[in-house]
């Protein structure tokens, strides 16, 4: 079983980290060639590029004119810093789960394509849905999707089952017709005003939850997730369907 998560905006690159345990990004050398794109632009375009303040800019602008010379690289499981980072709580895994994380986990990214808990990376902020240009490609889907969806095609063993707890944005990057394989994309829902509905804050949280869960009970079969009841979440076969569970409270 493989897990895609997407990546968070926010970074931590302070914390004291629990392993010095890393690897190598599949994409290093393409991700040095966005950045060739991005270190061309000025703040204000950045702004306007990723529609973020004047702050933000700045600050993603400083990174992109480093970026070649950064020597602050952190694990991408560690580096994260979002809602559903808060629910994975990576720094709290135990050390005879870390392989089993590593293999397991799978984070989608704008600027590294795709990436392994223990991949170094360096501070950047690039989602996926920047309609930024790199070479004859207009955005960074078309950029991606065939160079991600091979990467993990090419990881999968026969009958392994893709979890999809990405963010909608992030798993349009994948070409679902080229995986040979099932993919189960769990939904959180919680009741209120009379319906279940998802309310992103809370479903982040919760794909970080499930991720933790199948980490702590070294889950490879897909079917298991089923007993997922973390925060109060439950299995609901009743408005479910096959390729997606619905999980509510």
């Amino acid at each position: 079983m493989k897990i895609l998560l997407s990546p968070a905006k926010t970074l931590d690159f302070k914390t004291k980290l629990p392993t010095d345990r890393s690897s190598e990004p599949l994409f290093t050398d393409i991700a040095n060639e966005i950045n060739r794109v991005l270190i061309k632009k000025t703040p204000k375009q950045l702004m306007e590029l990723m529609h973020i303040s004047d702050k933000l800019a700045e600050l993603n602008w400083q990174r992109n004119q480093q970026w070649e010379n950064e020597k602050e690289l952190r694990q991408a499981i560690y580096a994260f810093k979002g809602e559903v980072y808060v629910g994975l709580d990576a720094y709290s895994i135990p050390e005879n789960l870390l392989d089993f994380t590593q293999k397991t986990v799978r984070m989608l990214s704008g600027q590294y394509g795709v990436l392994k808990p223990f991949d170094l990376i360096k501070p950047y902020r690039l989602e996926m849905g920047t309609e930024l240009i790199v070479g004859k490609t207009k955005n960074l889907y078309r950029f991606w999707n065939d160079k991600v969806t091979l990467a993990i095609n090419n990881e999968l063993f026969e009958g392994e089952s893709i979890v999809n707890l990405a963010s909608n944005e992030y798993y349009k990057v994948i070409k679902i017709n080229l995986l040979n394989t099932k993919i189960i994309t769990p939904v959180f829902k919680d009741y209120k005003n009379g319906e279940y509905k998802t309310i992103s804050f809370f479903a982040k949280k919760a794909r970080g939850l499930m991720t933790r869960f199948a980490i702590e009970h070294q889950i490879e079969e897909v079917e298991q997730l089923k007993t997922f009841t973390s925060d109060g979440y439950a299995f609901d076969e009743k408005i479910s369907s096959k390729t997606e569970w619905v999980f509510t409270r």
